[in-house]
């Protein structure tokens, strides 16, 4: 195999994927963590750690979108492959995702208490339709396909942070943007069952995905927790905000109507931290299983387990304060130090990965060398559509490219 040490900058910039922005997800739900953590809560140091996390999330989340522009910029042939890549297009999800985790802390943090802006911040969001050049099979589905449905679930979930804030200023733009909200996560939790359902058949039938793709197990904890923080968020919304002082609606009109929908909410949310439980005992097994037969190779794709386990922390730690539970407060504590603990251990590993340009590795550049001189330098190799060519490889390279199955189970 060629050394890494080969690639140049140019390089470099050709093999960034949009993998890249799960580090961005996985960095702001941390960010999150320290904000909603139940002990030292509001301390000075809690808040120097959120926004530490925070401010370290902006940086590199700027630093990614400016490589990506450049990427695209200077090789704009990339773009046609990466949106036929069967998997690799997935992640084009994690960049509004990570930006949603920036306005979570930005909105809680920044402008609730330090009272920075005083207008109402405007709120864009993002949904990458997934166009599917080839016809799926049950033996090339991951849960990697959840991540368009994480985007729309996180969407709604910075809809429902943003209600209470712009509930200070307007009660009508308030209550318009947690409309959005519900049909956001009405519509992603409904798609987010429906996937689960035939993931779970794959995992049945086809058993765990093989090599990297066993990092895909924890993936369901994504939208399903993040469905649970939502609905609370807008259950302890409309609990404000209802009954409406204006208007001949005898359900918003209600006395009780506040009330009952959070106590609703907060049953949902619940509910779906149990189904959130449930996928985590299984992810656990599964990763288990495979460690235990085999060993997983480090790649970019395992920054994509910290964001759901995250996302777990989180929802318990909120349940833990609206039912006042001894049991969800320490649960999601200790869950929230291991998860935190599991950033540092995989951030320092990227770093060192970084450094050697060893983890730069765009799946959908298939590398094909003129020639069986595997020293010459990567800028002066050419590189094919994985997702279309129908050219045989050189025999020689097979061993270290990818096939078309192979790269939908990372």
């Amino acid at each position: 195999m060629a050394d890494p040490s080969n690639k140049t900058f140019k390089d470099v910039i050709r093999h960034f994927s949009p993998a890249w922005f799960t580090v961005n997800m996985s960095t702001g739900i941390l960010s999150i963590l320290f904000h909603d953590f139940p002990y030292g809560s509001g301390s000075p140091g809690m808040r120097i750690a959120t926004l530490v996390f925070f401010f370290i999330n902006f940086c590199l989340y700027i630093l990614f979108t400016v490589i990506s522009v450049v990427r695209f910029i200077m090789f704009p042939e990339l773009w046609g492959i990466l949106c036929r890549h069967p998997v690799e297009r997935l992640f084009i999800c994690a960049f509004p995702t990570g930006a949603i985790t920036l306005l979570a802390i930005a909105v809680s943090l920044i402008h609730e208490d330090y009272s920075f802006g005083d207008k109402p911040f405007l709120f864009f969001s993002v949904f990458f339709w997934m166009i599917a050049h080839k016809h799926p099979t049950m033996q090339t589905m991951t849960s990697a396909w959840l991540l368009p449905v994480i985007s729309l679930i996180v969407t709604s979930s910075g809809g429902a942070v943003l209600s209470s804030s712009l509930y200070n200023y307007s009660l009508n733009h308030a209550l318009i943007t947690a409309t959005f909200s519900v049909f956001m996560v009405s519509i992603g939790l409904s798609v987010n069952l429906m996937i689960l359902t035939v993931y779970l058949l794959r995992l049945i039938v086809r058993g765990l995905p093989s090599g990297t793709g066993v990092y895909s197990v924890f993936l369901p904890l994504g939208p399903t927790g993040r469905a649970g923080y939502t609905i609370l968020l807008l259950g302890h919304f409309f609990r404000t905000v209802l009954p409406l002082p204006y208007g001949s609606s005898e359900l918003l009109t209600a006395g009780t109507t506040g009330e009952s929908v959070n106590v609703l909410c907060t049953t949902a949310a619940v509910a779906l931290w149990s189904l959130e439980s449930m996928w985590l005992f299984f992810a656990i097994l599964g990763m288990y299983t495979v460690l235990r037969q085999t060993r997983v190779p480090f790649k970019l794709e395992i920054w994509g387990i910290i964001f759901p386990n995250g996302v777990y922390a989180n929802l318990t730690l909120s349940l833990a304060k609206s039912l006042d539970s001894p049991f969800f407060r320490v649960w999601g504590a200790v869950y929230a130090v291991a998860t935190l603990v599991m950033w540092c251990l995989v951030a320092s590993r990227t770093l060192t990965l970084v450094y050697s340009k060893q983890i730069f590795e765009a799946p959908s550049l298939v590398m094909v060398v003129e020639g069986k001189n595997e020293s010459e330098p990567e800028s002066e190799r050419t590189y094919i559509d994985a997702a279309t060519s129908t050219s045989p490889l050189p025999h020689f390279l097979r061993s270290e490219t990818l096939t078309l199955e192979d790269e939908v189970d990372f």
